[in-house]
């Protein structure tokens, strides 16, 4: 293909990571600045909402630093259900008003991220005597609409048992009654979150990952910083900042700790729920969309989801006491899932040998409201504190929900700096980088075009929006068009990311950029020495280091994709 065959209608600007500069170079920059600079926030944590506070913060004029110590999205924030939905299920106990602040925000993004975040139907069928009949599924969903103020993609609507079926035929029939059509949001969760870090950064913060807080700096009774450790280049430096946030989800009583502060020690403000999720081949289900089904032992929410060639199985909702960074699904947790979807699809048969992918993460619950014996009874809302050392710290909370969080959070630190907090914040309607498309079908025509592969224009268009077109261009390079795995992706995109996305390892590429490791039975091992020879030039790998990515990855696949027996 003629490299003159990339056109769009709006020049695509990178200013986060000019060409002229490698990312070593860039990440260096960004290091010395941490060191050499006073913030006016320190952010921790570089899952959803770390990223959407450094956004927002920046993006209010504020002196920001985001420090993460492993990736973007590394933990909770790339292991979710993928959606972005106004909590249908909390309308059971009582939070009207999460899911009003749900739905508001999943019609925001939808609009501000549309390459990230697309509208999707569900079907909810209904069985005689299941735990929600007929008629208070059609009251809940009319709530559901309302608390969207009848702006959702669209209202639901009752289906029969035959119009049921009609959609999904595989699904089973005995005892089908009826049910209902109603309207989510899916979103691809990791690149959500760095698209919040990217955006940071080209508002002025210093963000760097793989850097780890080992101590918190404090002046009397007062936080003045963090000391951090870069996990890639070994040196330790120190971050004067005037407030400090700690946003690290389950890892959050960990931060507390590093203070010196006695009273932290012992106080705990996080209990972790283990959600779990299952991947098969979508031939092998069947599902042709998206379903809410009720668990049939013991009548949880529960959802199949299309994703691409795939089906995701979720979720499970169980307290742990597992520590974050080794939270993995189990032996049960498998069976639980699998046989809940061969109950409604008899005709799979899914077994063991069917799981392509499961993984586990940690929901941050408010310990205090985490009390009952059911953590899916336990509130999904947030919590903003501020220790006595002057740490705010944000707890608990949803992806779909971040932005509230995010800007909550800096009226906080805001308000500890001195500053008015009376302006809305730019995030409640500037698109996220990416998202400036008028139309997403024309955008994905356009890629289709130039790519002459429709699968792989919509591919490029969701994952990358508006800026598509420089990913297509390190695609159309030499080598650039060859599959890795018989997947979406290609050589040219494991180039872009490398370049222009902030990924500094193997594992930032090929879980978080890409999800090559989710989506096929070996997590990408065998392709992960061919992905690492592919950008050693761009991130200045030597042999040595190439092999010791590949190492560090299959480590990673070990740890994340491992099943507990």
């Amino acid at each position: 293909m003629a490299t003159s065959a990339w056109c769009f209608e709006r020049p695509t600007l990178i200013s986060f990571l000019p060409m002229e500069e490698s990312p070593a170079d860039i990440r260096r920059r960004q290091l010395e600045a941490l060191g050499r600079e006073e913030f006016d926030l320190l952010v921790v944590g570089g899952g959803i909402t770390g990223c959407g506070i450094a956004r927002d913060a920046a993006l209010r004029g504020l002196r920001v630093a985001l420090v993460e110590k492993d990736d973007f999205a590394s933990g909770t924030s790339s292991r979710s259900s993928r959606l972005i939905h106004g909590g249908l299920r909390y309308l059971e106990h009582g939070f009207l008003h999460l899911v009003f602040e749900a739905s508001s925000e999943r019609r925001r993004l939808l609009r501000l991220a549309p390459h990230l975040v697309r509208p999707l139907e569900f079907l909810w069928p209904v069985y005689s005597g299941a735990r929600v009949p007929q008629w208070k599924l059609a009251a809940g969903l009319t709530l559901y609409d309302a608390l969207a103020l009848f702006r959702n993609v669209g209202t639901h609507r009752r289906l029969s048992a035959r119009q049921i079926a009609s959609r999904e035929p595989d699904l089973k029939r005995d005892g089908l009654v009826g049910g209902a059509r109603y309207f989510d949001a899916a979103t691809d969760d990791a690149r959500l979150t760095l698209a919040n870090a990217i955006g940071a950064r080209e508002a002025g913060a210093v963000v760097v990952n793989h850097a780890r807080v080992v101590t918190l700096l404090i002046d009397g009774t007062t936080t003045r910083g963090a000391r951090i450790d870069d996990v890639l280049g070994g040196q330790r430096i120190e971050v004067r900042a005037r407030v400090v946030v700690n946003a690290t989800g389950p890892w959050s009583d960990e931060l507390r700790r590093l203070g010196d502060a006695p009273r932290a020690a012992n106080r705990a403000g996080v209990r972790g729920s283990k959600g779990v999720h299952v991947s098969v081949a979508r031939d092998r289900i069947g599902n042709h969309g998206a379903l809410t089904l009720l668990a049939p032992n013991d009548g949880r929410v529960m959802f199949v989801l299309p994703s691409g060639r795939q089906t995701i199985i979720g979720t499970t909702d169980s307290f742990t006491d597992a520590p974050p960074d080794e939270v993995r699904a189990s032996e049960r947790d498998l069976a639980y899932l699998l046989n809940a979807a061969n109950a409604f699809f008899p005709a799979a048969h899914l077994t063991r040998e069917d799981v392509v992918s499961a993984w586990a993460g940690i929901r941050p619950l408010i310990a205090a409201s985490a009390e009952q014996a059911d953590p899916g009874n336990a509130s999904r809302e947030h919590a903003i504190a501020e220790s006595d050392e002057g740490v705010v710290s944000i707890t608990g909370g949803k992806l779909t929900t971040y932005r509230i969080m995010a800007a909550e959070v800096v009226d906080v630190a805001a308000g500890r700096l001195g500053q008015r907090t009376t302006r809305k914040p730019p995030t409640r309607t500037l698109a996220l980088p990416g998202g400036d498309l008028a139309y997403i079908e024309e955008a994905i025509a356009a890629a289709e075009r130039a790519t002459a592969d429709a699968e792989l224009a919509a591919h490029l268009v969701r994952a990358f929006g508006s800026r598509w077109p420089v990913a297509a261009a390190a695609i159309a390079a030499p080598g650039g068009g060859e599959r890795i795995a018989g997947s979406v992706y290609t050589v040219g995109e494991m180039r872009y990311v490398a370049q222009y996305e902030l990924a500094y390892t193997l594992s930032d590429i090929l879980l978080r950029r890409t999800h090559l490791g989710f989506e096929t039975r070996d997590h990408g091992v065998d392709s992960a020495e061919r992905v690492a020879n592919t950008v050693a030039g761009i991130l200045g790998w030597s042999a040595g280091d190439v092999g010791a990515q590949v190492s560090a990855y299959e480590r990673d696949i070990s740890r994340i994709f491992g099943i507990d027996p």
